[in-house]
């Protein structure tokens, strides 16, 4: 899955014991825009150092769930929206797929 808008909130890598995470805030480009919170773990937390509030990112993640029960025997359930990969999207551009070559230019279409 992927989720793709501009970098709203970008948070600093937070340390807990031998745990690493550092959260992120993109909003959508939908018709209702949505600030999505996503978080990275571990060594992908410099995943999107390089990136500045403002810029165009596509971020592959995956969706984890987690039961929690509290003293008195309350069941609470939270999901956590975790990053793997971050590309830069150029406004108005569409990426080629993966592992697909770009077309080379024919000689006709040379502006020399």
């Amino acid at each position: 899955m992927e989720v793709t808008g501009v970098i709203k909130v970008k948070g600093e890598t937070q340390t807990f014991g031998t745990f690493q995470k550092r959260e992120f805030v993109v909003t959508t480009d939908d018709q209702y825009p949505q600030d999505i919170a996503l978080e990275l773990h571990q060594d992908k937390c410099g995943l999107i150092d390089g990136y500045y509030v403002g810029d165009t990112i596509k971020t592959s993640i995956n969706l984890r769930g987690k039961e929690w029960q509290n003293p008195k025997g309350g069941v609470k359930y939270f999901n956590t929206i975790v990053g793997w990969r971050i590309e830069k999207m150029v406004e108005g551009s569409v990426p080629p797929p993966p592992n697909e070559p770009l077309p080379e230019a024919a000689p006709d279409d040379l502006p020399f």
